[in-house]
This record gives C-alpha cells, sequence and structure tokens, in this order.
C-alpha cells in the first residue's frame, strides 16, 4: 500500500496523542487494515452510550424503524438493529481500537467470547434526559454498566484497557421542542444538557474507564428533516448557529474535565460538526466519495407522515429508496448511509492530523486505506 506523511486511514491522531496518553508508536498493517498501538497503553475493550448514531441493535424490534426494511440493506445485509443502510460510527471507531463492534447490551446473556469487546448500551432515541422513547437515558445506560461492573462482569483490569465513546445527536432537543420549549428558553436548556452530560463523561471515567471521547452535536440544520423545506438545497443557519452554542458549552465542560483529570487520563471531542459540513460542502477529502446530491436522503416516505420503512395497513411499501445508497451520504431524514459514515470517518482523522502535525511539528507514517 501507498504510505504517506499523514495518518490517512482514521487512525486518529486525537487518539493517539490526545486519548491514548503515554502512546510510543503507530505500526500499519496492510493485512488487517487495522493499526496497533503500542506503550502503556493500548485499548482492548469498546464501551458505548448515547444514542442512534452510535446504536448497534439495542432498540425494541416491535418499536423500532432501524429492524425494518430497507435497512442494513448495504450491511449486514438485512435489518439489524442499526439505524443507516449499513455500519454506523460505532462500527469505525471499534475497527480503529482493534476489536469487534462489541455486543449490544441487549444481547448481553449471548455475548459469550464477544464481551470481550466492551459492551455497546446505546440506544436510538435517548438523551441524556428522558425523550420520546420509552428506551433508558444516557444515566440509565451508565446504571446497566455498573451493575455488570459489580457483577464483575467486567473487571478493574478491563476497564483499565478500555475506551468510551458517548454520543449525543439532539434527541433531548427534539423533545425540548415537541414539549413546547422556546427558542428564548433554548440556551438556559441547552446549559442543562451540556451538565448532564459532563456528568455523565465524569461518571463513566470514575467507574474506571481512561479514555473517554464524546461527540460534539452535527450540524442539526443540515438534516434532511430540515433541508426538506429547501427542497435538500440548503441548510439551515438558524438552527446551526444553536448547535454551536451547545458545541461551545461542550468545549468549556471537557476542557474542565481534562484539567481536572490524572496525566494518564484523557477526554476528548469527536468533531461530527466540522466533519459533517466537510463532506456536505463536497471538500476533497482521501479516498471518499463526493455526493452529487448531500442533503437529499437515500431513503424517504413518499408524502408526508410517511418514513423510511413505513408501509400502509396491506403491507405496502410508503417510502422509496434511492438506486445506490453509497451516493448519499443520508440515508433517512437523521442518519447518515455507510458510506457518510465513512466520509464523516475520514474527515474526522484529516482535521485532527493536520491541526496536530501542524502544532506538534510531527511526521507520522503509516499505511493508507479503508479500515472497514
Amino acid at each position: 500500500m501507498e504510505r504517506q506523511s499523514l495518518f490517512f486511514s482514521f487512525s486518529f491522531c486525537f487518539f493517539l496523542f490526545s486519548l491514548l496518553a503515554g502512546f510510543q508508536g503507530v505500526q500499519g498493517s496492510s493485512h488487517h487494515h487495522r493499526h496497533h498501538l503500542y506503550g502503556t497503553f493500548r485499548p482492548t475493550k469498546l464501551f458505548v452510550f448515547g444514542d442512534s448514531y452510535a446504536d448497534t441493535g439495542n432498540n425494541r424490534k416491535t418499536e423500532a424503524n432501524s429492524w425494518k426494511t430497507p435497512y442494513g440493506i448495504t450491511f449486514p445485509g438485512k435489518p439489524a438493529g442499526r439505524f443507516s443502510d449499513g455500519r454506523v460510527l460505532t462500527d469505525y471507531l471499534a475497527r480503529f481500537v482493534g476489536v469487534k463492534s462489541p455486543v449490544t447490551y441487549r444481547w448481553r446473556k449471548y455475548g459469550g467470547k464477544r464481551l470481550r469487546n466492551g459492551m455497546n448500551f446505546a440506544y436510538g432515541g435517548t438523551g441524556v434526559f428522558n425523550t420520546l422513547v420509552m428506551d433508558p437515558n444516557m444515566t440509565t445506560q451508565i446504571d446497566f454498566f455498573e451493575k455488570l461492573i459489580n457483577e464483575s462482569v467486567f473487571t478493574k483490569w478491563d476497564l483499565q484497557s478500555s475506551v468510551a465513546l458517548v454520543t449525543l445527536a439532539g434527541n433531548d432537543y427534539a423533545a425540548y421542542q415537541a414539549k413546547g420549549g422556546t427558542d428564548l428558553g433554548l440556551p438556559s436548556f441547552m446549559t442543562l444538557v451540556v451538565n448532564q452530560l459532563a456528568l455523565n463523561l465524569k461518571r463513566i471515567h470514575g467507574l474506571g474507564v481512561r479514555k473517554v471521547a464524546v461527540t460534539a452535536l452535527e450540524p442539526l440544520g443540515c438534516l434532511p428533516r430540515s433541508t426538506v423545506k429547501s427542497s435538500f438545497q440548503q441548510c439551515n443557519g438558524t438552527e446551526n448557529t444553536a448547535v454551536s452554542l451547545h458545541n461551545l458549552l461542550l468545549q468549556q465542560a471537557v476542557a474542565k474535565l481534562n484539567s481536572n483529570a490524572t496525566k494518564d487520563s484523557a477526554f476528548i471531542i469527536l468533531d461530527l460538526y466540522s466533519s459533517f459540513i466537510s463532506v456536505l460542502q463536497n471538500k476533497e477529502q482521501p479516498g471518499s466519495l463526493k455526493f452529487e446530491t448531500p442533503l437529499k436522503p437515500c431513503c424517504m416516505g413518499i408524502s408526508n407522515g410517511y418514513y423510511c420503512g413505513s408501509e400502509d395497513e396491506k403491507g405496502v411499501k410508503m417510502y422509496t429508496v434511492c438506486e445506490n445508497p453509497q451516493s448519499s451520504f443520508f440515508w433517512d431524514t437523521v442518519h447518515p448511509t455507510q458510506a457518510g459514515w465513512r466520509a464523516v470517518y475520514l474527515a474526522l482523522q484529516v482535521k485532527t492530523c493536520l491541526n496536530l502535525t501542524a502544532r506538534l511539528s510531527l511526521d507520522l507514517s503509516v499505511d493508507v486505506g479503508d479500515s472497514i
């Protein structure tokens, strides 16, 4: 494989220098398309908390669209609980860490050897507070985690050699609006959300997980549920401005957490906002696709009131699916396609590596390839 001075296969420079404290070196393996981390810390498990951007099958089959056709048509070829046509952020991050995508909490009793990869507690539709779904919010997800620790399902060593992924895609804000929340009260509510999120991050760390990554809020104004008003031609600037406040508060909260953490611990933000924007604006990314109509979803209801995966009372499909999901960034009105997540995956590492190599004057050299 071609080798370059920049780390161009989502080898997450931010993990190597900010998250993986004590890092000593990196080796790229062209055979396995993964990156092995040597030094004082090498992740062996991934624990996941959050919502549909990370959920790989925790939602109830009778309630979630993610278990309905055509979800999962790209991977694994049938609905499997992911809110996409294929892989999601969890799958890409797990591959980077060097483990298989961790078993979902739903299937914990049948995890067997897969428990060695960690566990996914994320439930689609949830937030830090109760939202519009009945599934467990993030506090309850962490309760599940703590219960397993107390039952010795995961040991102290398991936790010390692990990474946590925490996602927050905006369900708290959707619930706030649905319950009659006003624009005037939104900044105060955002403070509550971020403060609770920070408490959750601190709690996960306190349970023994040394490295915790949390997602910045994506540009909500660019989701198809918002861009439909402009026939999928432009983002809603007002919504994105509000998102910027959330992300600023998150930056401040994470900085405070890091200032109080031990030197071998780290909290870090995965900047989904900048990564989404970079891809949606069709900026060149190494190995990525250009999406012709990036704001238009691949799968959508045929009229108002219908959604991807919906059927009428006779079982007739009330949605359409694009011919090639790989040509679309968004799968439905909220979630990226597998190709979309891969593009975000690449954009994350490019942005971070450029910043870090410029700041630290480092020259990195690893294999280039698709890690999934």
